[in-house]
């Protein structure tokens, strides 16, 4: 068994309903070293923050190669099993997305996240057999690399307003058939939603957390697997160059760069 196979393998042993694996999502090999050296147990990319860090809009506006790319340069900068998130799986078809299964998995990634969101068209989400097609075009590519690759199937039904419990728990039940390994659900983080959630759904539930959500010791009483940070430490690190550039050239003053990490700590970081 190789090294990314094992790393594969711990990974999947991290999501435990009421214990959950905590993901601080990073953009670049430096924010994922700072998160690996926070102690993190495993490290996810952020494809909002992937792609403005690229200077893409998010929503299936970067391309494949880039993506990639990103994710191989953060495998080779962490020793932490690293799951990518490809949006909607960069590609039209059930066989494009296959193709950047291979590539994600070529490039060290032990797990990906494939949401349903259909950016573009009449429907907010793709139809739920579109949606399985896909996924099990992701399952068949992870099998040909011999690469035990968790598969976490984002169902927007909530951050889309697409529906609520049932169509979410419909959806969720279809793609784990179909060769998902976990859910993911944000856009909600009502407790009684999400315990109805951890009930109706039979694999981990990971949520998108942040400022206003229970913290994680309350969603791991729920029984929540997984909690994800999503793109909202992107735009915080964002918000401090905002804030540094409108105030040097209104004001001609510094403060906002008073909690900045150390120059030396970083680049100690990036030396390995």
């Amino acid at each position: 068994m190789n090294d990314h196979h094992t790393r594969a393998l711990h990974f999947h042993s991290l999501h435990v309903p009421g214990e959950p694996l905590v993901l601080v999502n990073a953009w670049d090999a430096a924010s994922a070293r700072i998160v690996a050296a926070a102690g993190a147990r495993a490290v996810a990319t952020t494809s909002a923050g992937v792609a403005w860090s690229l200077g893409a809009p998010d929503g299936d506006a970067l391309g494949r190669d880039a993506a990639v790319d990103l994710v191989r340069r953060v495998v080779a900068a962490v020793p932490l099993p690293v799951t990518a998130d490809i949006e909607s799986g960069y590609g039209d078809t059930a066989d494009e997305v296959a193709g950047t299964i291979a590539a994600v998995i070529a490039a060290g990634a032990v797990g990906v996240n494939v949401e349903d969101a259909r950016h573009g068209g009449a429907t907010p989400l793709r139809e739920v057999d579109d949606q399985c097609d896909r996924l099990a075009a992701v399952r068949s590519a992870a099998d040909r690399a011999g690469i035990p690759l968790f598969v976490n199937a984002r169902v927007d039904t909530f951050l889309r307003g697409a529906g609520g419990i049932a169509e979410t728990v419909a959806r969720a039940r279809a793609y784990l058939a179909a060769g998902a390994d976990g859910v993911f659900v944000p856009g909600t983080v009502d407790p009684g939603t999400l315990a109805a959630l951890v009930e109706a759904i039979p694999a981990p539930l990971n949520v998108l957390a942040g400022p206003g959500a229970p913290p994680v010791p309350e969603l791991a009483k729920l029984g929540v697997a997984r909690v994800s940070l999503g793109s909202s430490v992107a735009q915080a690190a964002y918000a401090v160059a905002r804030r540094a550039a409108e105030e040097a050239l209104a004001a001609g003053t510094y403060d906002a760069l008073a909690d900045a990490v150390d120059y030396g700590t970083l680049n100690g970081l990036m030396r390995g």
